[in-house]
Parts: C-alpha cells; sequence; structure tokens
C-alpha cells in the first residue's frame, strides 16, 4: 500500500545532502579529571633540578627487605641487612657471616612465633604472608599495635637482649620466613676470632646511640627549662644531611605529524593542527599523572617509606583503615587519593556500617569524604589482579598527602618560561617539513615531584576491592516482604 503512494516532496534523507552537518571536535575515552595535577602545589625549579635540604639523620628508620624466590629458595643480599637499624653499622664480614645463617620457615595460620612476656632468641624476615604484633592492654585485652606485611622483620632485638618479650607476634595467613637465632649468629661469628667482640662492641654502640636521637633518627637538640636559677645552659646546633636529595626534571617528548595537504584543505570546522596538538597534550598529561604516582624515582607510591606504610585488617578499606592513615600524616593533611573502585569499597564498608561518608563539591562533582578531607578519584593507582582481563577484583593503594613547600609536604616541580611554552612547562617546537609534506612538532613537557619530609605522605596497601557485603532483607523472605507480597 505505501509504494503506491506518491512522492510530493523531497525526501529527508536527499535534503541532508545540501545541509551543513554540525561535527565535534574528536572525543578520546583515556582524558580523565587529572586532580592530582590540579591539586598538587607547583613549584618553579630554575636550572631543572630541586634539592630537598634535610637536618641530618643519625639513624636510619628501617627499610624494608627485598626478597627473592628465585629457584623456589627465598633469598636476600647480604647487604639488605643494613635495612634493620640495629644492623646498619656492621663490617661487611660480619653482615655476610650474618646473612649466610638464616634459614627458611613455613609456619601455618593462626600461630604465635613471639609471646608476651616470655624470652626469644629469634630474627624474622616475612618473605611472603602477614602476621600482626599484639600487647595486652591496660585492661587485659589483646591490642593490635601493628599489621607486618612481606619484607618486614621483627625480633631483632631479642638476638642482642635477655630481656622477656614486649609483645605477641602471631600468624593471620600462611607464612614463609626467613629465621636467624641467636645461636646461629653465635657460630657464624665464632669461626673467625675478633668477630664477636667486634659485634658486641658495634650493637652497644648503636644501643647507645639510641639515647642521643628523636624518634625520628635526629640528634636532639639539648634544651633546658624549669625555674631553677643557676643551671647551666647546653650547647647545641643542628646539623644538615651531608648528602640532600636532588630532583632533576624529567621530560615527557613526543614529535606531533600532520601533512601539509590535511591542514591546507581539510582545516575547517576545526583546525586539524590545534585537534592533533589538543590530543597528543591530553595524552601527555594523562602520562604525567601516571608518572606522578609510579615513577619509581619519585613516584608518590615508591616515595613513601616503610615506616608510613600501613596494610588493611580484613582486606577492604574500612573507616578504621583510613583513621590509621590519618594516625600516619596528622599534621595537616591535605586530601586522600584513591582508585575510582578503592573509592566504592570503601563507601561499601561505610554504608555496612551505618555511616555512609558526606561529599564534597570539588570543581562542580561530588567526591566522597573523610573526616572532612577529600577522597580524589585517581585511576593512575593501578588495581593489581591475577585476572589480567577482569579489574573488578584486586587490590590497590590508597594515599594521604600533606603538599605545600610552607608545611614540609608534597610538591610538584616544574619550569616555566622554556621556550615555545603553550602550558607551564610544556613546549611545542616546528621542527621543519620534510620531502613528503609532513610536517613535525615537537612537544616536550618537564615535571617531577619532591616529598620534602617522610611523614608527608602515607601508603594504605593491600585494599582490596572486590568484596560486597550480604544483607539480611536479601533472604527470599525478606526480599517478597519488601514487596509487599
Amino acid at each position: 500500500m505505501s509504494d503506491s503512494i506518491l512522492q510530493r516532496s523531497v525526501t529527508t534523507a536527499v535534503a541532508r545532502n545540501l545541509t551543513t552537518t554540525t561535527k565535534t571536535n574528536p572525543k578520546m575515552m583515556s582524558i580523565t579529571p587529572r586532580w592530582l595535577l590540579s591539586q598538587l602545589p607547583w613549584v618553579q625549579v630554575t636550572g631543572g633540578t630541586y634539592r630537598v635540604n634535610r637536618t641530618k639523620v643519625e639513624l636510619a628508620r628501617a627499610e624494608r627487605i627485598e626478597v627473592d624466590f628465585t629457584g623456589g629458595n627465598a633469598t636476600f643480599q647480604p647487604e639488605a641487612l643494613r635495612s634493620v637499624p640495629l644492623f646498619s653499622r656492621l663490617t661487611d664480614e660480619i653482615v655476610t657471616r650474618i646473612a649466610g645463617s638464616f634459614r627458611t620457615e613455613e609456619v601455618s595460620l593462626g600461630n604465635d612465633l613471639v609471646v608476651e612476656g616470655k624470652e626469644r632468641n629469634k630474627f624474622f624476615i616475612i618473605a611472603q604472608g602477614q602476621v600482626e604484633v599484639l600487647s595486652k592492654g591496660a585492661h587485659g585485652s589483646d591490642l593490635r599495635l601493628a599489621l607486618l606485611t612481606e619484607g618486614e622483620f621483627f625480633g631483632e632485638s631479642d638476638l642482642v637482649s635477655e630481656t622477656p618479650s614486649e609483645v605477641t607476634v602471631r600468624t593471620i595467613t600462611p607464612c614463609i620466613f626467613l629465621t636467624l637465632s641467636r645461636k646461629r649468629v653465635e657460630e657464624a661469628l665464632a669461626r673467625k676470632p675478633g668477630l664477636a667482640p667486634e659485634f658486641r662492641k658495634i650493637i652497644a654502640e648503636h644501643l647507645e646511640l639510641l639515647s642521643t636521637v628523636n624518634k625520628y633518627g635526629e640528634k636532639n637538640i639539648d634544651l633546658v627549662s624549669g625555674f631553677a636559677e643557676n643551671v647551666e645552659i647546653p650547647e647545641t646546633f643542628v646539623d644538615y644531611s651531608p648528602t640532600p636529595r636532588e630532583y632533576s626534571l624529567a621530560a615527557i617528548q613526543t614529535v606531533v605529524r600532520v601533512h601539509t595537504r590535511v591542514s591546507d584543505l581539510y582545516n575547517g570546522p576545526h583546525d586539524q593542527l590545534a585537534e592533533q596538538m589538543r590530543l597528543t597534550v591530553e595524552g601527555i598529561k594523562e602520562r604525567q599523572e601516571w608518572e606522578l604516582v609510579n615513577n619509581r624515582k619519585f613516584g608518590l607510591l615508591h616515595s613513601a617509606v616503610p615506616s608510613m606504610r600501613i596494610s588493611t585488617r580484613y582486606g577492604a578499606p574500612t573507616p578504621d583503615d583510613l583513621d590509621e592513615l590519618l594516625a600516619l600524616v596528622w599534621k595537616k593533611p591535605a586530601y586522600f587519593l584513591a582508585h575510582p573502585k578503592a573509592i566504592a569499597a570503601f563507601a561499601r564498608e561505610c554504608t555496612w556500617r551505618g555511616t555512609p561518608p558526606p561529599t564534597l563539591n570539588l570543581f562542580g562533582t561530588q567526591v566522597i569524604t573523610w573526616r572532612g578531607l577529600p577522597i580524589i578519584p585517581c585511576d593512575k593507582l593501578e588495581i593489581k589482579s591475577r585476572y589480567s582481563s577482569n579489574q573488578w577484583l584486586g587490590t590497590t593503594n590508597i594515599l594521604l598527602v600533606r603538599v605545600g613547600e610552607a608545611d614540609q609536604g608534597v610538591v610538584g616541580l616544574h619550569q616555566t618560561g622554556i621556550p615555545g611554552e603553550i602550558m607551564p612547562s610544556l613546549s611545542a617546537r616546528f621542527m621543519g617539513t620534510d620531502t613528503l609534506g609532513v610536517s613535525n612538532y615537537l612537544l616536550s613537557l618537564y615535571y617531577s615531584l619532591a616529598v620534602l619530609t617522610d611523614d608527608a605522605l602515607g601508603v594504605l596497601e593491600n585494599v582490596e576491592v572486590g568484596y560486597y557485603h550480604d544483607y539480611a532483607h536479601r533472604e527470599l523472605g525478606g526480599f517478597n516482604h519488601g514487596l509487599g507480597i
């Protein structure tokens, strides 16, 4: 019937050939808000180098020991023992002999490795798994003091002390340890005369040094206070680190190529060169934010010291975990930084406890907060998963930072005013046109990041993003009741 209807006007399908199509500029899914770049205070770095001067650390803080499982055996480099403050001043020969005396032990879940009030003489390095450190509180309850994970250690003081242990250490997962007993230390040092007395002397000097430094390892500033008269005023000075860290600006570079025929003939309604530049700059800025988080030399994840790292207690990020992170970075913290899935996991934990976190308007978008601090989404905090095709499961990290030079926090580094600058510290330079008629433009971005003091950055590790709670109303009866059936 419709075929017999006569055409009485131009059809819309044909008429569209005469119209001007409204076109958008190219869209790119990989563009993110990049809030980290906008929330960091940026410092102008003249000469491309930024030196962070600190006070001298007389006693280095503990570092994690990297354990290698090559060949199925847990091993570590002997010099890694100097990551243990007690062993930091030992000679190469003593370190080598002691490192060769470690043994590998496997311990199942729920075993006590150290018991409070009892003498122990064994040193543990965690090669795999997690342990909890407990102590009896004033009311007799077991209080968790710490959660230790791979690369961390405990019990080193038991090798040189006869006092009973002040804590209980218990495995909360199946674990593999590298262990060293006092007996094996004595046997290793006894093989060469003079090593045992030298070892005891170095340990005694370490214990004496402990009484002269603060909890950060800096030398105490001698002061006198009170109302007494005729008291000799102590003399003091503050020493500086002889080897301050220097940050050289890193570079992200690429060459944008645009054929002159394209820019000559197909330049409307959108400028082809401008769009090529815009999309490439977006990619450069995305890479810049990734590097600020993950770069092994200056990235946030690799700049946090072991003492400023904690692990989740149960996997999923709970309010308790974020409170622990706040207790680490307690001096004027600025904001949390987390993967969107980690934020969702935290929100689920809050909802399950009946304490949904408040929100804050940030640049026109609602973000959730905790204790008044925004939790800023950042997909550059990657999720580690056994299933590469499924990013809904796995673990990630949550960061908490203090920012600004005045507050000894985290700062971004750049150098503005460079030749060909189109954005702060980002330049575009014309490199000429080749014999094929292709124009080349060099894009260069110079940047870095510095953590001015160790306590400006804290990391919550082992954050599981795939855990969901089951609620009572999900039962069949409750579900039907909710529908009024």
